[in-house]
């Protein structure tokens, strides 16, 4: 929602192209693709751990040099904003690296399990 319409776009043409990818493969192909979408980290995870990494790196900073601390809080607030919000700072950078929102992720595990269902009949 927060992202720009040519990122969204860019990420939809790269989904639908990897589900193409699977249309004439047979069902292990499909399977493995599936198994590899449900290890993906989405956005989320991906900004709790970059959160987490930066709120401890700067944490155990700050016991040398207190001004770490503010970056900390900086940190703090983001989350906070995006808990709040749905958006913070680092998520336009995140969907600009092309990572994927679950909803996105889901949609191409849907569509390959449709393929699946199709190629068992």
């Amino acid at each position: 929602m927060h992202t720009k319409p040519e990122i969204n776009r860019k990420i939809d043409i790269r989904t639908n192209g990897h589900i193409k990818q699977y249309i004439n493969q047979d069902i292990n192909a499909i399977s493995q693709r599936i198994a590899q979408l449900e290890k993906e980290w989405d956005t989320e995870r991906v900004l709790e751990a970059n959160f987490s990494a930066v709120v401890t790196l700067t944490a155990l900073l700050g016991y040398r040099d207190k001004r770490w601390f503010l970056l900390t809080g900086a940190v703090a607030l983001f989350m906070l904003q995006h808990a709040v919000q749905g958006w913070c700072p680092p998520l336009p950078l995140i969907r600009k690296l092309g990572i994927r929102t679950a909803e996105e992720i889901n949609k191409e595990i849907t569509a390959l399990k449709s393929l699946q269902n199709y190629s068992n009949s």
